[in-house]
């Protein structure tokens, strides 16, 4: 069944006030998470086996189109500066290419044999874990790339909205968000859109945590890229090791992230 196409519970849209579109966008938004909630068995599976991969030197991507496609590199590029991890641990996928992140490529989604073509780009291997993205779970680009990725032995995921579908098929690890029909008839930026965007936040805080990246509750690998960041690093050697700001600061600036200032630090 395609739910996400499903036609909206709300009649005349144009005529509503303002106050009642907001309204009633943010009841649809409030089932997201219950939804989410539901798949919780599945996108634990699918951590632990992509933290086991990443541990014996496999890296993870995303594949999609539109939006979906979009949110898996948002995921992706936030990994690195986040995490400290290595450009290219996590890799975001999308039809059409990079241009189609700013701008819609007409049919891009519809070509079976391109997202396989997309993958070898990266020389994926049986190391890797590739997870499909599609709120409708039947995008031809992503079916396409999971079969042919099964075909040579890579574990494969995927993201869905609806029961059932053809990208789940293809996946050994299925998370299906039931999330409905949307606002907007058809608009799966919408409640799809922030279902994936939630699950892809849980998939990579804890995978990033399960492999390491993270202490206590601290992000004590990330780049320091602005001045924010730095005063935040700077924050944490200070209560870690109980020097003062300017010289925790300078530590900090030192070695170039959090971990490595502490350890120095406690190796003295």
């Amino acid at each position: 069944m395609n739910f996400t196409e499903s036609s909206s519970s709300y009649r005349h849209l144009e005529k509503m006030k303002t106050h009642e579109l907001l309204i009633n966008i943010n009841n649809e938004d409030n089932k997201v998470a219950e939804a989410v909630r539901k798949a919780i068995p599945q996108t634990e599976k699918l951590v632990d086996l992509i933290a086991d991969k990443m541990l014996s030197g496999g890296r993870l991507f995303y594949i999609g189109a539109g939006t979906s496609g979009r949110l898996g590199i948002v995921d992706a590029s936030e990994c690195p500066p986040t995490y400290g991890v290595e450009q290219g641990l996590v890799i975001g996928i999308i039809a059409g290419g990079d241009s189609a992140i700013r701008k819609a490529v007409e049919f891009a989604e519809d070509d079976t044999e391109q997202g396989w073509k997309d993958l070898q780009l990266h020389n994926i291997t049986s190391k890797d874990v590739v997870i499909g993205i599609a709120a409708s779970g039947r995008t031809p680009y992503v079916v396409g790339a999971l079969k042919t990725c099964r075909d040579n032995g890579i574990v494969t995921g995927c993201i869905v909205c609806n029961p059932d579908s053809l990208v789940s098929k293809h996946a050994d690890i299925a998370i299906e968000v039931i999330t409905g029909a949307e606002f907007v008839t058809g608009s799966t930026r919408m409640k799809a859109g922030t279902a994936q965007k939630l699950v892809l936040n849980m998939i990579s805080t804890s995978v990033m945590i399960k492999i390491g990246r993270v202490e206590d509750n601290k992000m004590v690998n990330m780049q320091l890229t602005n001045n924010k960041l730095v005063e935040r690093g700077a924050n944490m050697v200070m209560e870690a090791t109980g020097l003062s700001q300017i010289e925790s600061k300078e530590l900090l600036l030192q070695y170039g992230s959090v971990k490595k200032a502490v350890e120095n630090f406690k190796s003295k």
